[in-house]
């Protein structure tokens, strides 16, 4: 067993604070960590949906311990962040957003680390302002629209009947869709912590609205793919090749279309699968470790 277990939800919130900043729509308050010395460089870790900045918290004290100040948060409408009921939630405000906690935390440039629902706010932010960015690590997400597969319960939610169905989701739910995503196997209670992050505030219910991120990536598509194939800094994509969702599939283009970066497929066995840093801690924190001690 991985010696990064994660805690329970509620202990990794005390670690952190919640900052009001600057978006879109207006101010919002955001859940905030750092950990590791405050002079190190800077790494940013950007969630996915339907979870939190908790899902980092296996990964978190390695990169920490090798001198890198980690800032984690809760996107808009996740975990411990702000989660307004009747809001229409956009990739472009979650970049606001970010780019305004980087200003309240007086960060100037960063790496980036992002997974799942963080690919696309991470691809707006290169979008934007490449420079800033020093390295850029990818984990499973949908990249490319056309190679994106949501599994059944994300198509449900993401259409008509989504804001009834919403009222459906249980925990049980929950872990039985992670149990097709995931290629290792993960304790209940890691999963319980992670729903904790999910259903805290209501959250479950606005999956509808935020699953809206599919959409914006067909139409940011001729932006943010060559966001993505443009960049020119140190790139890493750190894969679970077990993961239905954004899998195997998705490596070949990386490699025809990123042919500089650095690609790590986590075979196993078993394969990893969708959730790379929780099911593979070590290895994804080993990983990632060595890609940001470069200088």
């Amino acid at each position: 067993m991985s010696q990064n277990a994660m805690p329970a939800n509620a202990h990794w919130a005390t670690g952190g604070s919640r900052i009001t900043v600057q978006g879109r729509t207006g101010p919002r308050t955001l859940f905030v960590r750092q950990d590791g010395p405050g002079a190190g460089p800077p790494v940013t870790l950007v969630h996915g949906f339907p979870t939190s900045s908790h899902d980092w918290s296996p990964i978190v004290p390695g990169l920490a311990a090798r001198g890198h100040r980690v800032i984690t948060f809760d996107l808009l409408g996740f975990g411990h962040s702000d989660k307004p009921r009747r809001h229409t939630y956009s990739v472009l405000e979650q970049a606001d957003l970010v780019e305004d906690a980087w200003r309240h935390l007086d960060i100037a440039d960063t790496a980036l680390v992002a997974h799942d629902y963080g690919v696309s706010v991470a691809q707006e932010l290169l979008a934007r302002g490449p420079a800033r960015i020093t390295r850029m690590a990818w984990l499973n997400g949908g990249l490319y629209p056309d190679l994106h597969r949501p599994v059944r319960v994300q198509r449900l939610l993401h259409g008509p009947l989504g804001p009834l169905l919403a009222h459906a989701v249980t925990e049980r739910g929950f872990r039985a869709t992670m149990r097709q995503v995931l290629g290792r196997p993960v304790p209940d209670t890691d999963l319980h912590a992670m729903w904790e992050g999910i259903s805290h505030d209501g959250g479950r219910l606005l999956a509808p609205r935020l699953l809206r991120y599919i959409d914006e990536r067909r139409a940011h598509e001729a932006r943010w793919v060559p966001a993505l194939e443009g960049y020119s800094g140190p790139t890493l994509f750190l894969w679970g090749p077990a993961d239905p969702i954004s899998g195997a599939h998705v490596l070949a283009r990386i490699r025809q279309r990123v042919p500089s970066a650095t690609v790590v497929e986590l075979t196993g066995p078993p394969a990893v699968g969708h959730y790379p840093q929780v099911e593979a801690p070590d290895e994804v924190a080993a990983h990632l470790g060595r890609f940001l001690d470069i200088r």
